[in-house]
């Protein structure tokens, strides 16, 4: 019998067949064999609802189908949390229907965080992932960590770094968490139904437990223009949207009686600002743009 800590997967998916085959199948090509599948439908109408039904009817020892009441379609949040609900493992690893994950993923994670017990979550590099079109226009790249590599970060000190885009996210479907931490923050925020339900995730764990941030990468990251991302980049309602999160993390820190002149409370303040300043803002914006650059050069030379 495997006595190797149980991980729990979560697929959410919406609509995804042109991908769901090729996530489910990084799954199974994983080298670390203790895992059960969730697969959660949040309100699907094409083939995707079929393709997670039959592979439970093929594998029911490690792969069950979960759906809201009257297959609804309720949001990433709430289908999320669903999955953790049903999750039985000690931790939980999420993957987005349309990416995918390199074979050494949950080995990896699992052997971080059972050799640092006070860690909640660990992630590493994530490939930005154009190239699986097959265009030669399209290449892959990755986000500097905005950390050094193999290092753990204690909370809230994350946090700030990520709010002023100097980092790179987690990702959901980069990170491992402890189910027991998972639940105690409360999971996700359902009123946050498709864009930033994740930063409002990942913020709560952050402000409350250590994150090792390492530096393997583990999972490519399709853009394509159905993601939420992109979709929301294509209405201009990326930038409307956030104002929501950054005004729910306050009252969240609130209730945690986070300090005001704490490293993420002025993190926070400094992200608001434009919003409760729009008129000094537009304004202000050249100038702060061009010290930012300024900065950034100055540090660039200094082999910063």
């Amino acid at each position: 019998m495997d006595q190797s800590p149980l991980v729990s997967v979560i697929i959410v998916f919406f609509n995804a067949e042109p991908f769901l085959h090729e996530a489910i199948r990084s799954v199974f090509e994983q080298n670390y064999p203790n895992w059960e599948l969730l697969l959660v439908d949040d309100g699907s109408s094409d083939g995707s609802t079929r393709i997670a039904i039959d592979l439970v009817y093929r594998t029911p020892q490690q792969v069950r189908y979960l759906e809201h009441s009257a297959h609804a379609n309720r949001g990433m949040s709430a289908s999320r949390n669903l999955g953790i609900q049903h999750a039985r493992g000690e931790y939980i690893a999420f993957l987005d229907a349309d990416d995918v994950w390199l074979p050494n993923k949950l080995s990896e994670q699992v052997t971080l965080l059972e050799a640092n017990p006070d860690v909640g979550m660990t992630y590493g590099h994530a490939l930005i992932w154009s190239s699986w079109t097959g265009r030669p226009e399209d290449t892959d790249y990755r986000v500097n960590l905005g950390v050094p590599a193999d290092t753990l970060v204690s909370p809230p000190n994350l946090l700030p770094l990520l709010l002023r885009n100097k980092a790179q996210t987690p990702m959901t479907s980069n990170a491992m968490m402890r189910r027991s931490v998972v639940e105690r923050v409360g999971g996700f925020e359902e009123e946050f139904t498709a864009m930033y339900e994740d930063e409002v995730f990942f913020s709560k764990l952050e402000l409350q437990t250590a994150v090792y941030v390492s530096g393997s990468c583990w999972v490519k990251y399709r853009q394509h223009g159905g993601s939420c991302t992109a979709m929301s980049a294509r209405t201009e309602s990326y930038l409307s949207q956030r104002r929501p999160f950054l005004e729910w993390l306050a009252q969240h820190m609130d209730g945690l009686e986070i300090a005001y002149d704490s490293s993420a409370r002025r993190a926070l303040h400094r992200e608001l600002w434009p919003y409760d300043h729009p008129r000094l803002h537009a304004l202000l914006a050249p100038f702060i743009e061009i010290a930012e650059r300024v900065k950034a050069f100055g540090s660039q030379g200094l082999g910063r």
